[in-house]
């Protein structure tokens, strides 16, 4: 049995994974794929990893937890979506750099199932945008409670993707760029689902319906239609145009209001984003989804 776990991170779903998986839940089950919404596993989750405090869940333990969450019997890959199993967003910041505590969550998750084929997908997202989203969330205190004193151009990926590699070794970690998922989202979701590219996806547009005009969406299906073979290249370059056409500004773009914070400070936070992105993707363990 495979068993997997997407683990946001914060403000890169929105638990828009869950809602497409369910959009598909008919072909899942068919195929020996079960989708579980966070309200059935977050609490059976919560008491097993605090009960077991990283270590390996027995046979019995592990039953326990399949018949609580699951509705079918024997699915060959269970589906596991949200950002809170990396934690709270105030704690994605520490002296010792972005998602410190990662490995260790990610590794007592699959301790959950020891006799299961564990897997991680993660998205992540720019810093700069990524410190703006906690701060925009209730209950996550000021910008100096938050940074606790940390240098913002500090947050970088490479260094806690290494120790996440480090914390699970020999598990399948696929990483993509929150800012490619509109453009990559039906690969993402085929991925992760197991579902061949011959099987027709539904929801694959509900990424790009959150930040195109709805002219936009009209104009993917009708060019999508008209295409012989629909490949990733050609869709792709179709979602690329409406959003060059129909992209609305207040949807995609960020404000970045921080205390102390300028422009080339964003830049170069943004900078070493890619230069990190770009050895991550190099990294062995890593399988990287590109736009």
């Amino acid at each position: 049995m495979q068993v997997v776990f997407h683990c946001g991170v914060h403000g890169t779903d929105l638990y828009r994974m869950v809602k497409t998986l369910l959009q598909n839940r008919d072909w899942l089950l068919r195929n020996g794929v079960e989708p579980v919404t966070p309200n059935r596993h977050r609490e059976v989750f919560n008491e097993a990893l605090s009960a077991l405090k990283g270590g390996p869940a027995t046979p019995e333990m592990e039953q326990v937890m399949l018949d609580a969450i699951l509705d079918s019997d024997d699915p060959r890959r269970i589906i596991c979506s949200t950002p809170t199993f990396l934690g709270k967003a105030a704690r994605a910041i520490s002296p010792e750099g972005l998602y410190a505590s990662a490995g260790e969550k990610m590794a007592a998750l699959a301790n959950l199932f020891p006799s299961a084929e564990v897997e991680f997908f993660l998205a992540l997202k720019n810093p700069a945008t990524l410190v703006s989203y906690i701060l925009s969330q209730e209950s996550n205190g000021t910008y100096a409670e938050l940074m606790g004193g940390v240098d913002p151009e500090a947050l970088r990926w490479g260094p806690a993707i290494r120790r996440v590699l480090a914390a699970l070794p020999g598990r399948r970690l696929v990483v993509w760029c929150h800012e490619d998922t509109s453009l990559i989202w039906p690969e993402v979701v085929r991925r992760i689902s197991t579902m061949p590219a011959d099987v027709p996806l539904k929801a694959g547009l509900q990424v790009l319906g959150d930040i195109l005009h709805p002219d936009g969406i009209r104009m993917i299906r009708e060019a999508m239609a008209q295409e012989e073979r629909l490949t990733i290249a050609s869709r792709r370059r179709i979602f690329a145009a409406a959003l060059e056409k129909y992209a609305q500004p207040e949807q995609i773009e960020v404000e970045l209001n921080l205390p102390g914070w300028t422009q080339p400070m964003v830049d170069r936070i943004t900078t070493a984003y890619e230069a990190d992105m770009a050895e991550i993707a190099a990294l062995p363990g890593i399988e990287f989804l590109t736009s």
